[in-house]
């Protein structure tokens, strides 16, 4: 049986993605995302069998969480191994975003998948490093996150991701609309 690799994410309305975009470039050796790629994961699963990959669409259908309204936040890195592994724009409320994690994760400790033991801290992933190419952190924070408005996080998504030579490729498996408060 073939293996799937899952995560669940939330995808920011068009314009925001498209304000971001605008906001990419000027860093050396950035691999910076494309749109199909712009998304907070709000819970990375890893790979599983077809069973349990349907097991897990069941039980996020579960999810009870109220939709809300975010905005973007300043600019942060992520290091692996002293160097700068990617760039990211953060999300706020925090609270609502970490809300919605624990709920999901809940649903899927219920479909037999191990709890997440990351901290979470919600972002949109806008650029990676290779181990050559990393900047400094002052370099990568010159990048500026665009100050629009709010906007509606009203649904989220189980993806599944494929790793190829140009990065990864999502593939949306289902939707879940956001709006109960159970």
């Amino acid at each position: 049986m073939a293996a799937h690799r899952l995560f669940v994410g939330a995808r920011p309305p068009a314009a925001v993605r498209a304000a971001l975009a605008g906001a990419m470039g000027g860093i050396p050796g950035a691999r910076w995302q494309a749109d199909e790629q712009l998304h907070v994961t709000l819970r990375f699963i890893g790979e599983v069998d077809g069973h349990q990959a349907e097991d897990i669409a069941i039980a996020l259908d579960r999810v009870r969480h109220p939709a809300f309204e975010a905005t973007l936040g300043d600019a942060g890195v992520f290091e692996r191994q002293g160097r700068i592994d990617s760039l990211w724009a953060g999300l706020h409320p925090r609270a609502a975003f970490a809300g919605l994690h624990a709920r999901i994760d809940g649903a899927l400790r219920a479909a037999g998948v191990a709890p997440d033991r990351r901290a979470f801290l919600p972002h949109v992933t806008l650029a990676r490093f290779a181990r050559g190419a990393a900047p400094t952190a002052e370099v990568a924070l010159r990048v500026a996150v665009p100050a629009i408005g709010a906007f509606a996080i009203e649904r989220f998504t189980l993806y599944e991701s494929r790793l190829g030579s140009e990065g990864a490729s999502y593939e949306a498996i289902a939707h879940y609309r956001l709006g109960g408060t159970g």
